[in-house]
């Protein structure tokens, strides 16, 4: 009985696809990914036993799933990050945990005097300190004023 040569067994498991693999830097899939791995599955499926029609409708329905979630997650950063959302904290007390360099926390609070933005980030200023907008846990309204001219909260 004569045994004949075959050919790579995985022709998909070259250098080039374990380096890609390697170089990727990122341990998050994203829709570029799911979309690269849906098509390399059609490309490579069986065509005796192909995928059904039903696990192809539930992986988009899963990549739409994802499409959408990522939308929403750049909708609400772009949200965060408006102008007119930054200026509504002007004239609040505002209060974030700030940590030193010897990683001691400690929770400050001030008046909010002004709104700028640094690297395409949010700050306010509060007194000498330049808070993120990110950083801040509280918001509330400021004292009402008790007739001396100044804060009642100081």
């Amino acid at each position: 009985m004569a045994v004949t040569g075959t050919g790579v067994v995985w022709p998909n498991y070259s250098s080039q696809n374990a380096q890609k693999a390697t170089n990727t830097g990122s341990t998050e899939l994203g829709k570029d990914e799911f979309l690269e791995i849906l098509v390399t599955q059609l490309q490579n499926q069986d065509p005796m036993q192909p995928m059904e029609d039903k696990d192809f409708i539930a992986q988009m329905a899963q990549f739409s799933s994802l499409e959408q979630m990522l939308n929403m997650t750049n909708q609400m950063t772009a949200l965060r990050q408006a102008p007119g959302m930054a200026a509504m904290v002007l004239g609040m007390n505002v209060q974030w945990t700030e940590t030193d360099s010897s990683g001691n926390s400690a929770v400050k609070n001030g008046t909010v005097s002004s709104v700028f933005l640094r690297d395409g980030v949010q700050y306010v200023k509060v007194g000498d300190s330049d808070v993120k907008m990110e950083d801040i846990t509280s918001i509330s309204l400021p004292a009402a004023d008790d007739g001396t001219g100044g804060n009642a909260s100081e």
